[in-house]
């Protein structure tokens, strides 16, 4: 029903933000050395409220929340990543931490511009960094067109999906 935003090659946030987490399920699938869940495995809505009251029935060890920027600029572009403004100090630290090194490696790996670390209470991330370390990824602005042919592209958002989940096993060891 949420669509989320469309892109300027009438890309859709939610299937990008679909593919993404089903390709980052199916990486870990293959060694099984994380425990992933996803809000949803098919085109369904779940509210903001029932994706953070699952990852704390799930007991989560981190809470990602993936998207795709939107500007009504159409040179506007780069990743930016949120983390709560407050929360407990643990988690709020390793959010930051986890913020910056998912950020490093895409923009290192895909000469994605920086947009920065960024402080908001979004209402997934303000709910789940009481119990998890928490952040809100935008990967790339959709209506710009040379990022939304970068992450249309099936081989590119597989490199993603990699480059998020090296990150995110790298932090477990």
């Amino acid at each position: 029903i949420d669509t989320g935003a469309t892109g300027s090659n009438g890309l859709i946030e939610k299937e990008i933000n679909l593919k993404l987490a089903r390709e980052l399920f199916r990486l870990n699938t293959k060694e099984k050395y994380l425990n992933i869940y996803l809000s949803r495995y098919i085109d369904t809505l779940i509210s903001l409220q029932d994706r953070t009251k699952l990852a704390k029935a799930l007991n989560a060890d981190y809470f990602i929340s993936l998207h795709c920027n939107h500007s009504s600029s159409p040179i506007a572009n780069g990743i930016e990543i949120f983390v709560p403004r407050s929360g407990p100090p643990g988690n709020l630290k390793e959010s930051i931490f986890i913020a910056n090194e998912i950020q490093r490696s895409l923009t290192t790996q895909f000469g994605i511009k920086s947009r920065g670390i960024k402080f908001e209470d979004f209402l997934v991330l303000k709910e789940s960094i009481k119990f998890a370390p928490s952040i809100l990824v935008e990967l790339c602005f959709i209506s710009n067109k040379e990022e939304a042919n970068f992450i249309s592209n099936q081989v590119n958002l597989e490199a993603i999906a990699l480059s998020v989940y090296s990150s995110i096993k790298k932090l477990r060891q």
